[in-house]
């Protein structure tokens, strides 16, 4: 069996040999018009998925199949299991839609049926205390920043009464995730892209502070909600890390800061984002 690296490596090989087939039947085509079509920061993002230093995403593959016009089960038959493409053309008699899994088949009409993948997945939807949980359901609660009072700054706070979102009990127990040691973030900026668009939102385990390096965390930053990727430093320090390293260098700070301004939150063990 394929372990983790050998499948996104395929995968990042396969992505790379369409771009290749396409740029053949269009010279005029590069890795920056890419980008710029899948909206991100430059021309490294294409090249780092490509070559599997970043790990294809479920988001980044529809942004890929929309721009390069390919199936998303053509790279990545683990990320498209359960995304269901409908053909909103051709139905077949019976007036039922028609799936499409792999490429582009026969209905049982006999027409081809085109897949139209769909360029936005619906937002995050929230509930209040007046929606009942299902048996199977928990609810989460959301950190925000929160500005305090009498000149004492501001910190990372769990919403009062505020908004939560749900998850299936079973979804944590997969992570061995504590529900009442579990919580969301939402993620601001560019910084993070492309993997953590603006507007995506983070599971956090709240139980699980000890630093991985290259791993992702929440943290409380002088009040201010970020997810990095952080690294140990001598001394207690640590390294942020941001994907969109362009734009975002990394940040370094020594024990003695980190002691006074860097609280972590939680390891992300969760995230999804809005194309």
């Amino acid at each position: 069996m394929k372990n983790v690296t050998d499948v996104t490596q395929s995968e990042a090989a396969r992505l790379k040999a369409i771009y290749q087939d396409r740029k053949k039947a269009n010279p005029d085509l590069s890795q920056e018009k890419l980008a710029e079509e899948c909206g991100w920061s430059g021309q490294s993002v294409v090249s780092q998925y490509m070559n599997g230093k970043i790990p294809l995403n479920l988001p980044a593959l529809l942004k890929f199949s929309k721009a390069l016009g390919f199936n998303p089960f053509d790279v990545s038959p683990r990320l498209a299991e359960g995304f269901i493409v409908i053909d909103d053309v051709h139905k077949s008699q019976s007036g039922s839609l028609a799936l499409d899994r792999s490429s582009p088949t026969q209905d049982p009409t006999g027409l081809t049926a085109i897949p139209l993948f769909r360029s936005e997945i619906s937002p995050i939807e929230v509930w209040d205390d007046e929606v009942p949980l299902g048996a199977d359901e928990v609810e989460l609660p959301f950190f925000k920043e929160v500005e305090l009072s009498a000149g004492n700054g501001s910190t990372v706070m769990l919403e009062e009464n505020g908004r939560k979102l749900r998850f299936g009990k079973r979804t944590l127990q997969r992570k061995n995730i504590d529900p009442a040691s579990a919580a969301c973030v939402p993620v601001s900026g560019n910084s993070m892209e492309p993997v953590l668009p603006h507007g995506s939102t983070a599971g956090v385990n709240l139980a699980d502070t000890k630093i991985i390096d290259g791993k992702m965390y929440a943290i409380d930053h002088d009040g201010q909600l970020r997810v990095k990727l952080i690294y140990s430093l001598p001394g207690f320090g640590l390294r942020l890390r941001s994907y969109n390293t362009e734009e975002y260098p990394d940040e370094r700070y020594d024990g003695s800061y980190v002691r006074d301004h860097i609280r972590i939150i939680g390891k992300v063990w969760w995230y999804s984002v809005l194309l």
